[in-house]
């Protein structure tokens, strides 16, 4: 099997990571990996903000969430990255998924989990967007469209397993 099918077929959603914080080194490959995810018309609108696990706005974005949750939406990973893209381009959702995979893919060939995180697209993009668009450093005319998770995993997954007949028809 080829190393891009196997990473791949190996990777699953993490949702447990150690404290241990994700290097500079790691951190630049990824935001490579986004940056050189294709685009509709190669337009490149997406915006890559990168926030540290532990700096406030995500705790403030987990309380306009959900307050009493056991758990952070991006459980408590030394990394957050949210992908914004332009509002009056309609395939900004499409481009800002397939660069958050290659981040996702990426992360898992680099030895680190990664989870990609939509939960919070109503409280970014709801009442206080202005405010989270200028603590996130979103540019003008963007609004945020996904983000993912990422650290060194502290839990092992089984891979995803799927039912090729139910889900495929070839004609």
């Amino acid at each position: 099997m080829n190393e891009t099918i196997k990473t791949i077929s190996e990777r699953s959603s993490i949702r447990k990571y150690t404290a241990e914080p994700v290097s500079e080194e790691d951190c630049k490959t990824l935001i490579e990996a986004g940056l050189m995810a294709p685009t509709a018309t190669n337009r490149q609108e997406i915006h890559f903000t990168v926030v540290k696990g532990n700096d406030p706005v995500n705790r403030e974005i987990q309380n306009d969430l959900n307050p009493e949750a056991e758990t952070t939406f991006y459980y408590d990973a030394p990394l957050v990255m949210y992908l914004s893209g332009e509002d009056t381009f309609g395939w900004s959702d499409v481009d800002a998924g397939i660069a958050v995979e290659n981040i996702h893919l990426a992360a898992k060939s680099l030895g680190l989990g990664s989870l990609v995180i939509g939960c919070v697209k109503k409280v970014l993009n709801g009442d206080k967007k202005a405010e989270y668009d200028r603590k996130l450093q979103i540019p003008e005319g963007y609004s945020f469209r996904i983000a993912i998770a990422i650290g060194h995993p502290d839990t092992t997954k089984q891979q995803h397993f799927f039912d090729f007949e139910k889900n495929v028809s070839i004609l």
